[in-house]
C-alpha cells in the first residue's frame, strides 16, 4: 500500500514518474502485464492515492517525489493540481481462486458489492431516482447476469453524476480468475461472463475517463477483449513504462549505496 509506505517512511524507490507518463500517453484503457513481484499492485495503489477524491489534500504522500517536484516547461507544478481530483474505482481480482465457475462468479460479484458499499452515500439525496436506488441495493453475490455485467458501468455513471467528472478505473490482477478457470475446467463459462463485464465497463462506457488493468499474463484478445479496440497492451518487451515496474540497474546500485553495501554491487548483479 503506497500510503502505508509513505506515512511510515519505509524505503521506497520512486516510481511516480509513471503517473505523468501514463497520463500524457492518454490511452483510454491500458493493460500492463508483468511477472509477479514487479510492483504492479504498489503502482496501482499509487495511482489511486494520487487521483482519488478520497485522497484530496494528501499531497504530503508525494512530497519530495518526482511527480510532485517536477515542473512543466512553463515552470508550473502542473501535476500537483491533479492530485485528488477524480472519482476512482479500484478493485482487485487477486483473491478469486475458486475451483468452480459458480464460486468464481459469486466471488467476483461479491467484490463488486464491496466496491458499491464504499459509495453507499450515493443512496442519500436525490442524485439517484427510486429505480436506480433499487438497482443499487440489488448488487450482491447472487445478482443476475444482466445486472452483474452492467454493475460497474452503472457505478461509473452514478459517480460521474455525483462528482461531475468521469471516472478512473483500476483493476489489479484481472487474470487471476482466468488462470484458475483454465486449470479447473470452467474456462468457457468464465470467458463469457468476463467478456460481457469488461465490454460494458471498458468499451461502451461514456462515463470512463481512463482505466488501467494489470496482470501476469496477456489473455488473448479473441477471448475476453474481443470488443475492446480501445485497449493498449503493455508487456515486459514493450517500450512503454520500461522503468516503471521492477528495478533498473541504477536503482539497485543506488539502493545498495544508501544501505552502505556499494561493495556488493557486482555480486548482486
Amino acid at each position: 500500500d503506497f500510503e502505508k509506505i509513505r506515512v511510515n517512511n519505509y524505503f521506497y524507490i520512486d516510481k511516480t514518474s509513471f503517473i505523468q507518463e501514463w497520463w500524457e500517453a492518454a490511452d483510454e484503457v491500458t493493460l500492463i502485464a508483468r511477472p509477479r513481484r514487479f510492483g504492479k499492485t504498489l503502482n496501482m495503489s499509487m495511482l489511486e492515492k494520487f487521483f482519488s477524491v478520497k485522497y484530496q489534500g494528501r499531497g504530503d504522500l508525494f512530497q519530495g517525489l518526482n511527480i510532485w517536484e517536477g515542473k512543466s516547461p512553463d515552470g508550473d507544478y502542473k501535476y500537483r493540481k491533479l492530485q485528488g481530483t477524480y472519482p476512482v474505482i479500484s478493485l482487485s481480482f487477486a483473491d478469486i481462486k475458486e475451483t468452480t465457475f459458480l464460486e468464481a462468479r459469486q466471488k467476483i460479484c461479491k467484490i463488486i458489492q464491496m466496491v458499491y458499499n464504499q459509495f453507499d452515500f450515493l443512496l442519500e439525496g436525490d442524485i439517484l431516482n427510486e429505480n436506480e436506488k433499487n438497482d443499487f441495493r440489488k448488487i450482491s453475490a447472487d445478482m443476475e447476469n444482466y445486472l452483474a455485467s452492467l454493475s460497474l458501468k452503472m457505478l461509473t455513471d452514478l459517480l460521474n453524476r455525483y462528482y461531475g467528472k468521469k471516472v478512473i478505473f483500476l483493476l489489479d490482477e484481472y487474470d487471476t480468475p482466468m488462470q484458475e478457470a483454465y486449470v479447473n475446467g470452467y474456462w468457457d463459462e468464465l470467458v463469457a461472463f468476463t467478456r460481457n463485464l469488461f465490454n460494458s465497463t471498458f468499451k461502451t462506457n461514456p462515463y470512463l475517463e481512463r482505466a488501467v488493468m494489470t496482470g501476469i499474463t496477456r489473455v488473448s484478445k479473441e477471448s475476453i477483449f474481443s470488443d475492446l479496440n480501445n485497449l493498449k497492451v503493455v508487456t515486459a518487451t514493450s517500450s512503454k513504462y520500461t522503468d516503471s515496474f521492477g528495478f533498473t540497474e541504477g536503482e539497485v546500485f543506488a539502493a545498495l549505496k544508501e544501505y552502505g553495501l556499494s561493495g556488493q554491487g557486482q555480486k548482486v548483479k
